[in-house]
Order: C-alpha cells, then sequence, then structure tokens
C-alpha cells in the first residue's frame, strides 16, 4: 500500500455531539472542527480500554456508498456493545457534511467512530473522519494472504458472544498484530483460520469464493462480520448474472480448490487473492474489473 501523498487535501472532522439524539444543550447535532486541533479526552474510555466501535465508508468521485448498511452494521455494534443506538438519520447527514466539506478527490474514506465516551458521564464520544484514501491499487491487482489461526470456533457466536464475534470495535491491536505477521512472512493480508478447521475473514475484509458459477462468502453464524460489500455483489451476481451466491463454512482447501477468491472491503474494494500460503490461485482480471465498477456504485 501507497500511503496518502504529504500534498493531498486536508482531512475533514465532523463532530457529533448529537449522535444519539438533541445535544443536552441544544446545539446543533453536528458540526465541522478543526482536523489539527486535540478534540479527544484522555479519559474517553476509546483511549483507555479500547472500548467503541466504528464504520468506514468508502466515497467514489464525491458519493457514498452503502451509508445505510454501514449505518445499520453500527447499530448492531452497539447493540452488542451495549452502547446507545445511535440517531442513523444525524450520522447519515453527518456523513454528507464531511464529504461535501472535502476537496474534491476519486477517493474518499469517511470513517464513522462511536465510543462509551468520557469515563463516568454516560454520553457517547461521536466524531467523522474524511481524508483520501490510501493507494489500493498494488491490492487490486492481487496479493498473497497467509492463513493464520484466529483461535476460535465457529461456534463462538453461540458459546461467547461475549467475545463479541461479528461486532466492530475499535479494539483491533489483534488484527493489525496479524497483518504484520502475514508481512513477515512475505504476504500483503490475512485470512483467518477458526480451530474448527474453517476459513473465516480478513483483519479489515470479508471472503469471497467462486466454484464455478456459484460464489460463497463464510456464514455470519460463524462468528464474522456482515460484509456490506459482499452483499452488494451478491445482490448484483443473483440479480444482474442470474448466478448463484451464498454462505457456507469453507476449509483452506476449498479455497485452494476454488476458482478465483477475493478480500472485500468498502475501501479497498475487491482485492483478489494470487496465492494462499504458497498455493497459486486463478484470478480473473475482467471479473474484479466488474466487481470494482460494482462497488463504487458505477453499474
Amino acid at each position: 500500500m501507497t500511503a496518502t501523498s504529504p500534498d493531498a487535501p486536508a482531512p475533514v472532522l465532523v463532530l457529533v455531539p448529537g449522535a444519539t439524539g438533541a445535544p443536552a444543550d441544544g446545539g446543533e447535532g453536528f458540526h465541522l472542527a478543526d482536523p489539527a486541533v486535540p478534540q479527544l479526552s484522555v479519559t474517553d474510555l476509546v483511549a483507555t480500554r479500547g472500548d467503541g466501535i466504528f464504520e468506514t465508508i468508502g466515497a467514489f468521485d464525491g458519493t457514498p456508498v452503502n451509508v445505510g448498511p454501514h449505518l445499520a452494521r453500527l447499530a448492531r455494534s452497539a447493540e452488542m456493545m451495549d452502547l446507545p443506538a445511535p440517531d442513523q438519520g444525524v450520522l447519515a447527514a453527518a456523513i454528507d457534511a464531511a464529504i461535501t466539506a472535502h476537496d474534491p478527490v476519486p477517493e474518499l474514506s469517511v470513517r464513522v467512530m462511536y465510543t462509551r465516551g468520557v469515563e463516568g458521564s454516560g454520553t457517547p464520544t461521536c466524531w467523522i473522519h474524511a481524508r483520501v484514501s490510501d493507494d489500493w491499487s498494488p491490492y487490486r491487482a492481487g496479493m498473497k494472504v497467509a492463513v493464520l489461526d484466529r483461535g476460535l470456533a465457529t461456534t463462538v457466536t453461540r458459546t461467547s458472544p461475549w467475545l463479541l464475534p461479528g461486532a466492530k470495535t475499535l479494539s483491533y491491536a489483534v488484527n493489525m498484530a496479524a497483518v504484520r505477521e502475514a508481512k513477515r512472512r512475505g504476504a500483503a493480508d490475512v485470512l483467518f483460520l477458526a480451530s474448527d478447521g474453517y476459513v473465516l475473514e480478513g483483519p479489515t475484509s470479508t471472503l469471497l469464493v467462486r466454484r464455478g458459477d456459484t460464489f460463497l462468502t463464510t456464514p455470519v453464524s460463524a462468528g464474522v462480520l456482515e460484509g456490506t460489500s459482499v452483499a452488494t455483489l451478491f445482490a448484483w451476481l443473483r440479480e444482474q448474472q442470474g448466478l448463484v451466491a451464498g454462505e457456507e463454512l469453507m476449509t483452506v482447501q476449498d479455497v485452494r480448490d476454488s476458482d478465483g477468491a477475493w478480500l472485500l472491503s468498502s475501501t479497498r474494494l475487491a482485492a483478489p487473492i494470487t496465492h494462499l500460503d504458497e498455493h497459486e490461485l486463478p484470478v480473473d482480471h475482467e471479473l474484479t474489473a466488474r466487481f470494482q465498477r460494482v462497488l463504487t456504485g458505477g453499474i
């Protein structure tokens, strides 16, 4: 990945005191703030305990993709975390304000952050940060992926819901450690493996596997995050292409024997897996390019 250029347009910060409804002081639900000035309290529980959730939305040529599904998933994560339900209407308007305030760019990464707030306050903290997306073109061209053990079974949702499987939390230290380990192994990203032998998802992505004219992803019931990008592709594959798309528990060998596999995300889009560890996978560059167009809203 190539980092954002130092001469890229400045990021935009929107603070959202009305994330759960009208602010107590009667002020606006959200407002622009200076991203260069400290805004977060050191006693915010996201700083002291990583206690919060987030969503990252891709905006392409100024148009955000899947805002509704992202905010619905944020609300589900909040419910799992016993956080107050976010006001999705206020957040949608704040996202639009952040995009409008940013200089026009081809690709924008818009992150919605929602935390438990300052310890003892009982009031969540929420902000939206919009910045130029990183250069994901090397990943979109194809990448080697390392299989790493996650140490949890696919039954975790049923047996251990307190581990928050399927919630998009801000406690990402393990996920980032996994990516660093993959890079030490000469890979660009990770495919997590459950302790009962089934593949799961990437640290920041959803798995998509092709088997002939059937496209598969890991069931949400296995403890993976419900993917917005895979939902978009599944709708297109079923409704526009007349193909089969669904969920299935798959092994590493299933992926190796497939007709292609991708890791999907809202900003990186569809990144084809060229190698799973040392095993080479087929790559359909034309289909991948079509996936990119679908995921950016350019169907």
